[in-house]
């Protein structure tokens, strides 16, 4: 992430219809505005396997999965989970939700410290947030931070299983990073073939 500084912004509805001119989609924190930045092949791929697998197990049901072009709206700040779920959204509003019950965000080296300060506080605070989900591309560690369990972290890595228990969907590490390349996934594609 970029600061970007003087842009002349002067409230959340100047933000709203810049975003939707900007060829670069920007977040909102804290009245700082912030270019999002290209992602690697691994986040890309990250975080089409576990939307794939959301929408997917989700295809029947009031809750739909959002990927990052959607904006999470949280009082005057608007960032851009990587993936979202949300069971009520509210149609009146199509750039943005305020009520998911499960947050994806794909750790890079430029957004580690963000997703795991500023947005942890800011998304944990969410009355309808039942998960947020961190997921490391460089290496495999997936954090789970669960309401039901106090924002206790929880992690998990290749040879175990996650259940959402907010959509009662349980994938493999081994899904979730589907075709990354990474040290972590070579040594497991080798340990698997040699078997």
């Amino acid at each position: 992430m970029l600061t970007i500084k003087n842009i002349g912004l002067t409230s959340v509805e100047d933000y709203l219809k810049w975003e939707l001119t900007s060829e670069v989609k920007h977040e909102l924190i804290d009245g700082q505005v912030y270019a999002m930045a290209g992602t690697s092949a691994n986040h890309e791929r990250i975080s089409v396997n576990v939307l794939s697998e959301f929408r997917h197990h989700l295809k029947n049901s009031p809750c739909e999965p959002f990927g990052s072009d959607m904006k999470l709206r949280i009082h005057s700040n608007f960032f851009y989970p990587d993936v979202m779920v949300d069971c009520s959204f509210d149609n009146s509003e199509p750039y943005f939700t305020t009520t998911p019950i499960i947050i994806v965000e794909v750790l890079s080296k430029t957004t580690h410290k963000i997703d795991k300060t500023i947005k942890l506080m800011a998304y944990i605070n969410i009355p309808s947030l039942k998960e947020y989900v961190i997921i490391e591309q460089d290496m495999v560690d997936i954090q789970v931070i669960r309401r039901s369990e106090g924002w206790l972290q929880k992690h998990y890595f290749l040879g175990d299983e996650i259940t959402f228990e907010a959509i009662g969907l349980t994938l493999s590490v081994a899904e979730i990073y589907h075709r990354v390349q990474n040290d972590d996934m070579l040594e497991f594609l080798n340990s698997t073939a040699r078997q």
